[in-house]
């Protein structure tokens, strides 16, 4: 009975997002874009507050500012300390997360919705979110926690790639800091109040409720989280990052394998031409063992185990990136074939062949990015913070195959220039 009950859920939750999902949006009193989905499937409730707080925001001279506040936030608020709010969210079954990344600072909460389990939850909820206590003691715990593990991603081939990467494809830009021991060191627990008070606020944060709720129930748990904050305005956005020079950086290191990353900036969320690049790198790299990369790269040479390509849409453009692992002694050989590769794809982009098979996959796989409430309040609250259309599930699967060809060598022609591509290598002969 219980596999058959489990069954039956997942057919029911693959059948509601076969049928669309319907995204309620309104602002509350208080200023604050509130985004729903009504899912009366599990007795769950999924909220997630999403702030434009990442570390794109972090202060000159301040990199790990972003991190480190939210690293702290729900470790202490009101008067419960990190231990009354593990010990209270575990004897009521919920479950407080969230993070940072480099557009924006979310906490999440996921709590049955009986109302003697989602009363409490939302209590603490709240708590975190207007009081956090960012005690002295608890700052520098996870300050010195910061550093050790900035210290050890020093010495690791992929996070120095990764951040050399990042530097050189935005070098005026704060997506190109990177946090530092050094940075990290410097930061004081003040440094962290003017950062929590500057962008926690309701004008700042976009709210979305996913699960066994009522559109006025909603309404009045989505202003109870809101009220509470300072009014406060929105964030105010750099300008966006100009176009890098390309070039190569080679760093050393004794790892056996060289670290190989090759991108420049590309897009931001929204833009129209996702959807052709979408489809057209799923035949370049991202597509697995199906995709041109791979099959040049390791299994005609033999190079490399894994070989991907894909585009990161974010506030502001977003990277392209090609990325690989090979023996240090094939490094130049392995980067003169995945240029070959973009330059031939860009000449030609996809086959007929091709683009079937792309606009098949991400059709076909597409249902099982909403399969459960999880992962519909991921795509909501994407959907709100970034302001995209309330229908752009909905559209989804029709905006993929309405791609052609000469979409895809267009949107390609216009984001991904070789002769801006930046490339960095780390342990590479």
């Amino acid at each position: 009975m219980k596999k058959l009950l489990i069954a039956a859920l997942a057919v029911l939750i693959s059948q509601a997002a076969l049928a669309g999902v319907k995204i309620e949006h309104w602002i509350s009193p208080s200023g604050t874009r509130v985004y729903f989905i009504e899912s009366r499937v599990l007795p769950m409730l999924d909220v997630q507050v999403d702030f434009a707080a990442g570390s794109m925001f972090d202060p000159q001279g301040k990199s790990g500012l972003a991190a480190l506040t939210r690293a702290t936030l729900d470790l202490g608020a009101g008067q419960l300390d990190e231990t009354a709010i593990s010990e209270q969210l575990a004897d009521i079954g919920a479950n407080l997360g969230g993070g940072a990344d480099t557009d924006r600072a979310s906490v999440a909460l996921r709590t049955l919705s009986a109302k003697d389990k989602l009363e409490p939850a939302l209590d603490i909820l709240k708590n975190v979110l207007h009081a956090p206590r960012f005690d002295t003691a608890i700052f520098e715990r996870e300050k010195a926690r910061s550093i050790a593990g900035l210290k050890e991603a020093m010495t690791r081939p992929d996070s120095i790639a990764g951040k050399a990467f990042w530097a050189a494809m935005y070098p005026n830009h704060p997506y190109g800091r990177q946090a530092t021991p050094e940075s990290v060191a410097a930061l004081t627990r003040e440094d962290l109040v003017a950062f929590y008070g500057r962008y926690y606020n309701a004008t700042n944060a976009s709210i979305t409720l996913v699960g066994d709720l009522s559109r006025r129930d909603a309404e009045r748990i989505a202003e109870s989280i809101a009220a509470g904050l300072p009014k406060g305005e929105a964030a105010k956005l750099p300008p966006p990052p100009g176009t890098p020079q390309g070039g190569l950086t080679q760093l050393p290191h004794p790892a056996a394998q060289a670290h190989i990353y090759i991108g420049l900036p590309a897009i931001e969320r929204g833009n129209p031409d996702f959807f052709p690049l979408l489809v057209g790198n799923y035949t370049l790299g991202g597509g697995g063992f199906v995709s041109r990369l791979m099959k040049e790269v390791r299994d005609k040479r033999g190079y490399a185990y894994s070989v991907y390509s894909y585009f990161s849409p974010m506030r502001q453009a977003g990277p392209f990136q090609i990325g690989l692992q090979t023996k240090r002694s094939q490094a130049k050989d392995a980067i003169k074939v995945a240029r070959d590769v973009l330059d031939g794809f860009l000449q030609g982009g996809p086959s007929e062949e091709e683009l079937a098979a792309a606009k098949a996959n991400l059709t076909g796989s597409f249902p099982l990015r909403l399969d459960s409430n999880r992962k519909l309040l991921d795509n909501a609250a994407v959907i709100g913070f970034y302001g995209l259309p309330l229908d752009y599930l909905d559209q989804y699967q029709a905006k993929v195959q309405a791609v052609t060809i000469a979409d895809v060598k267009r949107a390609f022609a216009r984001y991904v220039r070789p002769e801006n591509l930046i490339t960095v290598t780390v342990a590479a002969d």
